[in-house]
């Protein structure tokens, strides 16, 4: 039989113009409509302003929030061009805020290097914005020009005179586009902070509208004081970091690495100001130049244990914090995010400067050349004894019928889309989730107490904790950089599920610590979770109501009254019977979750550092400066 066809002729083709389509699909130019997206509308206009300061024209930026979320960018720029554009009979700043891929970007004459390389910034903030105002200052004349939702609803107006050059930007998200407009100004403070660090002596300021949220941001050192700050939470091998600044064949490499005592690997990277979270060709050519190096150095002075030797990327890696920042024309990124760099020529370049510089540091230095090798080779010895660690567990795996642990308790279907993993505190509250869960697709693995801090410990020691080799084997991935394999995961989704008190805290911070530096692709990947357990259960005769805070408990107790209600305060999951646990805490249908993301890896390592490292006055300092922010926390 012939299936009977709709008509698909030329009727059928959507061409949308300008920003029409910008409006329709908005997280294809900016990600999504959430609180990354809106973020992103105030880095794309700082950005013009980070490309005006690149090209030697800007010294100052502003960013003002305002109460009624109004966002207000000012720089002292040369002010975008306001003459006629010469085939859109236009002028030049309406053609840049209402058309895409139009801008001084898409050639080397206006800027030699710049952020915004698609062309599609201010103009998809202008389209997504309910209306934005431009006001540029140029040849002693201030213009100005209104737009909303993307179209111009003004004329460009000559409004006054000034001496001084630069353009100002404001707009207010569009309420039609995004979940929510609101901000958070911590999350903006340290993307400026970040970008002041990058571009040395350009001077930004952020002000909200309380009178606390001010800030300024002026870094005279660039990124010898962005590793400086990533590591006051540490402890550093030398005292200043090593620092490398050279340009060829029109790119600029820039880097600043210090090692320090702990275990962790920290490479930040960037091309032209862009965070680029996945690395790409350039970081392949640093990391290639430093393992080479240290190699060749310990080589060369005999500091290694044999001179048959050789370390490893891992090992040269452990305990080194190095901000690597790349500037050059053309940058290729790999996906609309921009967070890779696919240029080929940038490895090579890259690895030639880092090597250079790197070998002449430790030449000219051979008391830090010598304290690096001997970090480096304890940390060989280290990796080594782990790595046979490693192949006796799985000489045991294979030996027994199941490899997986003994206490979890696997759920019946194996595709990892479609499963997941509750992590949970305790063999009582273990019980009562293995009994409330639905076998078909969750597990249940339950964990005894508080794991080992990793970030005070190397990876033997790490590999050497029961409760966390128990983890390991569940999740089925590997641990550490070179080992793990994503694609070996075995649910979709590993929920982190602790009592709401104190010892619970700990314990979710000990396992997000461990995810955080030896998993972090399951951070990457939003595959872990925080359940959210309730604090009370409020009982009236048959009925019963849960409360996950004070203010909800409250509001129920005023609904059915008082007088002849019961209030249970949890304390523990395993206070909870099975079908309560399933109810609240377990079932789809009716559970909070809370996925944990960590879209600012310079904050998220900082924090970790500060919580679970080995320095103890700046955890106290952050206790002390968020006390106030803790909720539901028991004594």
């Amino acid at each position: 039989m012939k299936v009977q066809q709709r008509t698909y002729d030329a009727g059928q083709i959507q061409v949308l113009k300008g920003m029409e389509a910008v409006r329709r699909r908005p997280s294809m130019y900016i990600g999504s409509t959430g609180p990354t997206g809106i973020h992103h509308l105030v880095y794309e206009v700082v950005d013009n302003s980070i490309d005006e300061a690149l090209a030697g024209f800007c010294t100052e930026i502003s960013v003002e929030l305002r109460e009624n979320n109004e966002i207000v960018i000012v720089d002292d720029g040369r002010g975008i061009p306001v003459d006629m554009h010469p085939t859109q009979n236009r002028p030049a700043v309406e053609v840049v805020m209402t058309m895409l891929h139009a801008g001084g970007k898409f050639d080397d004459k206006a800027y030699k290097v710049s952020g915004g390389l698609h062309g599609v910034g201010v103009s998809v903030v202008n389209a997504l914005s309910e209306w934005l105002e431009v006001e540029v200052c140029r040849d002693g004349t201030v213009y100005r020009q209104r737009y909303e939702r993307g179209e111009a609803v003004t004329e460009l107006q000559k409004v006054g005179t000034r001496k001084e050059s630069g353009t100002k930007v404001t707009f207010l998200a569009d309420s039609e586009i995004f979940d929510a407009v609101e901000y958070n100004f911590d999350t903006m403070a340290q993307r400026l902070r970040e970008m002041a660090f990058l571009n040395r002596g350009i001077r930004i300021s952020l002000n909200g509208p309380l009178p606390e949220q001010e800030h300024e941001f002026l870094y005279k050192g660039g990124l010898i004081e962005f590793v400086q700050y990533l590591n006051a939470n540490r402890e550093a091998l030398h005292s200043q970091p090593i620092y490398i600044d050279k340009s060829r064949d029109d790119v600029h490499v820039e880097a600043a690495l210090q090692y320090t005592t702990g275990y962790s690997e920290n490479i930040f990277s960037f091309v032209n100001s862009i965070n680029t979270q996945e690395g790409g060709t350039h970081v392949i050519g640093f990391k290639a130049a430093l393992t080479r190096c240290v190699n060749v150095y310990a080589q060369k002075n005999k500091t290694a244990k044999s001179e048959k030797q050789v370390l490893s990327g891992e090992d040269v890696r452990e305990g080194l914090t190095a901000v690597l920042s790349v500037k050059m024309r053309s940058p290729q990124f790999e996906g609309q995010t921009k967070t890779k760099l696919g240029n080929s020529e940038a490895k090579g370049i890259v690895e030639s400067i880092i090597g250079e510089g790197l070998a002449r540091f430790l030449e000219e230095t051979p008391s830090i050349g010598r304290k690096i090798v001997e970090k480096c080779v304890s940390a060989s010895r280290s990796r080594e004894a782990a790595r046979k660690a490693r192949e006796l567990t799985r000489r045991k795996s294979a030996l027994e019928s199941s490899p997986l642990p003994g206490k979890l308790a696997d759920c019946s279907i194996s595709d990892p889309e479609h499963t997941e993993l509750y992590i949970v505190e305790g063999d009582s509250a273990g019980g009562s989730a293995k009994q409330g869960r639905d076998r078909q697709f969750q597990a249940i693995l339950p964990i005894k107490g508080k794991i080992l801090n990793v970030e005070k410990a190397r990876i033997d020691k790490i590999l050497a904790n029961e409760e966390i080799r128990t983890i390991v084997t569940a999740l089925g991935t590997g641990i550490g950089g070179e080992e793990f394999d994503l694609s070996r995961l075995r649910y979709g989704k590993i929920i982190i599920m602790t009592d709401a008190d104190v010892d619970g805290s700990h314990i979710r911070t000990l396992l997000l610590t461990f995810f955080y530096r030896y998993m972090k692709p399951l951070i990457e990947t939003g595959r872990i979770y925080i359940a959210q357990a309730p604090l009370y259960r409020v009982k009236r005769g048959k009925s019963e109501y849960y409360a996950f805070s004070d203010e909800e408990r409250d509001r129920i107790l005023k609904k059915v009254g008082e007088k002849g209600s019961t209030i249970q305060r949890y304390k523990g999951l395993g206070e909870m019977n099975p079908e309560q646990l399933w109810k609240t805490t377990m079932d789809p249908e009716n559970r909070t979750m809370f996925v944990v993301r960590a879209d600012d890896a310079v904050e998220a390592d900082r924090i970790f550092t500060i919580l679970m490292g080995a320095k103890v006055d700046p955890r106290r300092e952050f206790i002390e400066q968020h006390a106030h922010m803790v909720k539901n926390l028991d004594a």
